[in-house]
């Protein structure tokens, strides 16, 4: 095969590999993202100097076992968290035409049909032949777009152009074919899959990257500790040491004071490692564990259909949930059903699907609502669905313009039909929307039974006709209709058009005004309801008028210059003076409680893009219905240009309309920027003057990242309040969150169904996978996975900021009660000569706001860092004076002095245990027994623990040599003055503490300060209001029934698809 000119091109195997680790790779990279913590780093050294014999004062397996400890878990934890594209050469249909499904690829999950060049299929299943088959096959290198292909086929001395539409991808499956052959063009990574997979990279927690940044900080607080400690035993050992020799004899290796002080250094530097303990790694790991083990036991986000759970993939990223500020969403199968329904139409000025009771007053469809008997009609699908009976009856009644209504949508199409069976018709359609026209038309008398390249034969009310198709005029994303040109069994040539009532609308006769106003009324409210409308007219043709019309069709079919827009131009010829029928409305049903949970994902400042292979009308529409965009908004941006000039024209009229300075070199971004020429940079936020949205397509946005306009984009984007992104390709949506990655220092959330979503849940920070109808993939490489949407708001607002406030509280705390107890080292040094909850799960669905302190990182950061270290340097002053106070020149009652060393270790000892276990008592929000039990019984548990290891019959007896404070225990608990020592630091540690968080909240409150407020003001938690149905006021028609694609047109009318079957017909209106 050569491919792009190359004479010769190495098929690579077709082996493909999602997962990040292996048996052979597992432990050297796992070790190497472990080591990049750098308190895992920071061991590793200190396990190194343990092992010198003349600077550690600790045994070297007290480290060790800790940091294999630690290693282990995390390992194991690590390790539990973690086809071809081919040329079609021919199939088992007629004129080996093949469907496909393409989920996996781009969402869609209505067939597609591709169909394999004529020299090839006449191989058929002769195994003879296609063994023989050397054909040569040059071709695109491989590339990620999935949209294009082109290459050349020699074969016998001929040359054939290829293209997509006979290129089979991987990902794509086969139905209602059974069996084809191919040539593999693309293997294993050179797939269009592959090429459009994202790589598999390492997330790390925001507060990951604090810990280490932090654990810097405090490597140097400890280097200048050790350095002050070590010239304080310089001095001394100068000054007063030398009285000392006698009983602490300088060893060989020490030869003066200074050699002396370099050893006690790293001696502190061993001693005082407990200021990041490793036991801080394994709390964390411990944590994320059991806030994962929450997740996947929430029982209100199981869904009982599907018998799924939701589960979290991995336990590393459980507080970043708490901090999402940006979330990327795919819309088929994420937002909606992928279900397209007929919902209601308008025929003549009348609305049908509107259901009412005897008394006038409307009713909203439910299940319980009586549905339409279509037992009239053999043919009609079962699994359609209908309400309004006053359709059915205008239909019975013969009604002549409801029947032509659903005649021209039973012609209007480019659908195939197949009967295997009798009776039993299945629809091919390119679009679901087209397959949920002719099947609303089948049901209700105007049945699509079979059609040949120029002939459609419809069941009307149970008599068969065939109409002579004369010419499709098919949809373009210019056009934004598709026409039809048939001749009637009465010998009447009839042009049926459906489309966009903006363009529809331009080419109706002028005696239709009247009859447009009600219509134009009635898609109002179709698309106040977030239904999908098109509008279906109809034109009676001259025979004289087509015959001339036809001749200039087939010369402009011929031409080789400017071919698509001469033939749109002769389209525009026929499609006027048209005479409106009516308009039709479907539904691509939204899943459960979506509008709902977006509300609340807004209230919480979440920010909402859609990123869809989909067409741009569709997915606004959607965004109107699920309420990423209202009508309330200030407008709408679309930026649509195909090139680089175009795109920025249209950016900076964007940007303008939001914040007319942002143009301006005065702006406080644009001087910011300036003074940051290395990239990259952080992007600010930005307000807007008002509330937009923005749409973009891919091909616009292909510019804007290609043409260096993404800081344009991005400012843009993110001053809106919604974004919808079409027509992308998996590949775009990755790069679009890894520009916002790049230039915001946020949290992004990536969340979808299909392997097309797999790019963009790879690059995000955090990768949710739907279970839904594309396959596994998504699930696959995610970080969390659930059933529903409406999930996402308990997984964020709840579980997310639960796990977000748990780690910063443990964080906390965890490093003040470290300061607290090493810093007594540290002045206990100056003496010995230098040796060495919150509120609970339905406040926080009632108010998202609460979410907002995790999107700014305000319970754990560097200033929060200070904060504790502060408070851990007065507590260790307070813990070693204190006590030192109250025992100084003391004796018991016995007259024996109390001022000893073991009797002062164990009084500070206890009152260490007793402040840090009050200050976690003032830091829980909600307490339970189990709260109470491992609270208050680790303090008796440390009194037992005292007597177990020092008392008379202890381990002091048994280990006399390690365990070496024989009776201190006993003699220290009867001693007033260790309760009076404890009383004392409790106090004067706890009381500042408390103060503070008083006075916090009155003198420097934060916006969620209020909500708390609020919530503490009311009596009663509050119940979620009963929902109704969504209602979308305002007047906006965006979305129409069609493909973002051609349909079947050119296969059609090419004669191509029936040919085995159907025999060949002399035309007179064919050449």
């Amino acid at each position: 095969m050569d491919v792009a000119g190359m004479d010769v091109c190495v098929a690579t195997d077709n082996t493909i590999k999602t997962s990040k680790y292996n048996v052979f790779n597992f432990l050297p990279m796992n070790l190497f993202e472990q080591f990049q913590r750098l308190a895992n780093a920071y061991f590793l050294v200190l396990l190194i100097l343990q092992l010198i014999p003349q600077i550690s004062s600790l045994a070297w397996y007290t480290t060790v076992i800790p940091l294999i400890v630690v290693l282990s878990i995390t390992a194991v934890k690590d390790a539990i968290d973690d086809l071809a594209d081919i040329l079609l050469l021919s199939s088992s249909e007629p004129y080996s035409m093949t469907y496909i499904e393409t989920a996996e690829l781009d969402g869609e999950t209505n067939l597609k049909v591709k169909q394999a060049i004529q020299v090839t299929s006449e191989m058929e299943n002769d195994l003879s032949l296609l063994s023989a088959f050397d054909g040569e096959v040059r071709c695109d290198a491989p590339n990620n777009k999935l949209g294009r292909f082109t290459g050349v086929l020699t074969y016998k001395g001929k040359n054939y152009l290829l293209d997509l539409d006979k290129l089979l991808l991987r990902g794509c499956i086969i139905r209602n074919t059974d069996w084809c052959y191919g040539l593999v063009i693309y293997t294993g990574p050179d797939t269009k899959l592959m090429q459009n997979s994202g790589k598999s990279s390492f997330k790390r927690t925001h507060i990951d990257h604090l810990m280490n940044v932090l654990v810097v900080w405090i490597f140097l607080f400890l280097g200048c500790m050790c350095f002050i400690l070590a010239i304080g035993h310089s001095i001394w050992e100068s000054k007063r040491g030398y009285y000392f020799q006698s009983i602490l004899p300088w060893k060989d290796y020490v030869s003066s004071s200074f050699v002396s002080a370099i050893l006690i250094f790293w001696s502190y530097f061993i001693i005082l490692n407990t200021m990041v303990p490793i036991s801080l790694y394994v709390s964390v790991e411990i944590i994320r564990l059991g806030n994962s083990f929450y997740i996947n036991w929430d029982q209100k986000m199981f869904y009982a259909p599907k018998n799924t759970p939701a589960q979290a993939c991995t336990t590393t990223l459980n507080e970043e949930l708490g901090q999402v500020k940006y979330l990327f969403s795919d819309k088929t199968g994420t937002l909606t059903k992928n279900i397209m329904v007929f919902n209601k139409c308008s025929i003549n000025g009348t609305l049908y699907g509107t259901v009412y009771d005897r008394y006038g007053q409307r009713v909203e469809v439910s299940e319980k609502t009586e549905k339409v008997n279509f037992s009239y009609n053999k043919l009609a699908d079962p699994k359609f669905s209908f309400y309004d009976k006053t359709l059915v009856d205008a239909v019975k009644r013969r009604d002549p313009c409801v029947h032509l209504f659903f005649r021209s949508l039973a012609l209007c199409h480019t659908v195939m039909a197949e009967e295997k069976v009798e009776g039993e018709l299945v629809y091919q359609a390119q679009s679901p929307d087209e397959g949920a026209l002719v099947t609303a038309a089948r049901n209700f008398g105007f049945v699509l039974r079979s059609r040949s390249p120029e002939t459609i034969t419809v069941v009307e009310m149970g008599k068969t006709k065939v109409y002579h198709l004369l010419a499709i005029l098919d949809f373009s994303n210019v056009r934004k209709r598709m026409s039809v040109i048939v001749k009637t069994p009465e010998d009447r040539i009839m042009l049926f058009c459906k489309g966009a009532d903006t363009i529809l609308c331009q080419l109706l006769l002028p005696s239709c005004t009247p009859l447009r106003d009600v219509t134009m009324e009635h898609l109002d409210e179709f698309a106040s309801e977030g239904l999908r409308t098109l509008v279906v007219a109809y034109r009676e043709l001259d025979k004289s008028f087509f015959h001339a019309w036809y001749r200039k069709h087939s010369e402009v079919c011929l031409s080789l210059e400017d071919r698509e827009s001469k033939i749109s131009s002769v389209y525009e010829e026929v499609e006027k003076d048209l005479t409106l029928l009516g308009a039709t409305a479907i539904e691509d049903k939204l899943q459960d409680e979506v509008p709902q949970t977006i509300k609340m994902l807004n209230k919480a400042k979440i920010r909402i893009w859609v990123l869809t292979g989909d067409k741009q009308e569709t997915a606004v529409n959607i965004a109107y219905a699920s309420n990423i965009f209202e009508d309330e908004m200030d407008g709408l941006l679309f930026v649509e240009g195909k090139d680089d000039e175009t795109v920025e024209k249209e950016l900076r009229s964007a940007l303008y309309k939001m914040k007319p300075e942002s143009l301006l070199e005065s702006d406080p971004v644009n001087r910011y920027l300036a003074t940051k020429p290395k990239m990259p940079v952080r992007i600010p936020e930005e307000e807007p003057s008002g509330n937009y949205g923005l749409i973009i397509n891919g091909y616009s946005l292909a510019c804007a990242l290609e043409g260096n306009l993404e800081l344009e984009l991005l400012r843009a984007a993110c001053m809106c309040k919604g974004v919808i992104c079409c027509r992308m390709t998996p590949l775009q949506k990755a790069q679009v969150v890894e520009l916002v990655k790049k230039y915001k220092k946020v949290v992004t959330l990536a969340i979808g169904d299909g392997a097309n979503d797999v790019g963009m849940i790879k690059a995000a920070h955090i990768g949710v996978g739907i279970s839904g109808q594309e396959g596994m993939q998504a699930m696959l490489n995610s970080d969390f996975t659930f059933s529903q949407f409406c999930y996402l708001q308990r997984l964020l607002l709840v579980h997310g900021r639960w796990s977000y406030n748990r780690m910063c509280k443990f964080l906390s705390y965890f490093f003040y009660k470290n300061f607290a107890f090493t810093l007594l080292h540290f002045w206990y040094s100056f003496y010995n000569g230098f040796s060495a909850q919150d509120v609970n799960e339905t406040w926080s669905l009632r108010f998202p706001e609460l979410y907002e302190p995790g999107q700014l990182n305000l319970y754990f950061n560097k200033k929060e860092f200070l904060k504790c270290l502060v408070h851990g340097i007065y507590s260790s002053f307070v813990l070693f004076f204190i006590p030192m106070g109250t025992i100084f020149n003391s004796v018991r009652s016995d007259g024996k002095e109390i001022s000893d060393y073991q009797s002062f270790s164990l009084i500070v000892q206890t009152s260490l245990l007793w402040v840090v276990t009050m200050q976690i008592a003032l830091e829980t929000t909600y307490w339970t027994m189990i709260n109470h039990l491992f609270t208050w019984g680790s303090l008796g548990f440390y009194f037992c623990i005292l007597f177990f290891l020092y008392s008379d019959d202890g381990l002091c007896v048994i280990l006399p040599n390690i365990f070496q404070f024989l009776g201190v225990t006993k003699n220290t608990l009867n001693v007033p003055q260790l309760w009076l020592s404890i009383m004392l630091s409790v106090l004067l540690c706890v009381l500042p503490a408390i103060g503070y968080q008083f006075l916090k909240p009155l003198l420097w409150p934060l916006s969620v300060d209020k909500v708390f407020d609020t919530i503490h003001g009311m009596r009663h938690p509050l119940t979620f209001p009963v929902r109704s149905k969504l209602k979308i006021t305002g007047s906006r028609r965006s979305a129409y029934a069609f493909s973002h694609k051609q349909g079947f047109g050119p296969l059609i009318t090419s004669g191509m698809f029936m040919k085995s079957k159907w025999p060949k017909k002399n035309s007179p209106y064919r050449k």
